[in-house]
């Protein structure tokens, strides 16, 4: 058990193909549904996304942002060199996937227009739930890779720049963090809705 415990690598594998076994134990209880469970896999695939990303942004927020000033100054570089860059890597890319796989899942589930469009002229409550929680999802993913990362790089010095610039974009680089932890709430709360409520 340390030797899967003690690397990530390992310990990532072993909970996948956990997952595996739990699917066996599915498909031998219930059968398969090959288009239910592929929209069962993409949305699966979806939340595990939406957690590393979200999960990253509430650290950032909640964790790093707030306890930086009380990390002596001779202890910061090791936080802009080292936990920062990989956390913003999986941060970006669970963005990403998180986008990309819920977008898959409108379009199996064929509501990708309707939810986009907020219902369309119907207005059907559980696409207008889910709708809202795509778009507030979206803005957020754009803050990620065009916003929040950019100014990143300045900040932590990946890109060279003017020290008043460098502390300009830390700053415009927090906001935005902050924007998306705001819509982070009312969107889970719309995407929760739309799969609970109706």
């Amino acid at each position: 058990m340390a030797a899967i415990l003690s690397s990530l690598r390992n310990t990532v594998i072993a909970g996948f193909v956990l997952a595996a076994v739990m699917f066996v134990i599915y498909y031998q209880s219930q059968g398969y549904s090959s288009s239910d469970f592929g929209v069962y896999f993409f949305r699966w695939l979806h939340v595990i996304s939406g957690v590393m990303w979200i999960g990253l942004l509430w650290y950032f927020n909640f964790v790093q942002i707030p306890n930086m000033p009380n990390i002596p100054d001779d202890q910061k570089p090791a936080i802009g060199k080292v936990i920062a860059p990989a956390a913003l890597w999986w941060f970006r890319w669970g963005a990403m996937s998180t986008i990309v796989t819920g977008l898959i899942v409108a379009y199996m589930s064929d509501y990708l227009m309707s939810a986009i469009t907020l219902g369309g002229g119907g207005a059907v409550p559980k696409d207008m739930f889910i709708g809202l929680g795509m778009w507030m999802g979206a803005i957020m993913w754009f803050n990620v890779w065009f916003v929040i990362w950019p100014n990143q790089k300045k900040a932590l010095g990946m890109v060279e720049v003017e020290a008043d610039a460098k502390a300009a974009a830390a700053r415009t680089a927090m906001l935005f963090s902050r924007t998306n932890t705001l819509l982070s709430f009312p969107m889970l709360f719309s995407m929760v809705a739309a799969q609970n409520l109706f």
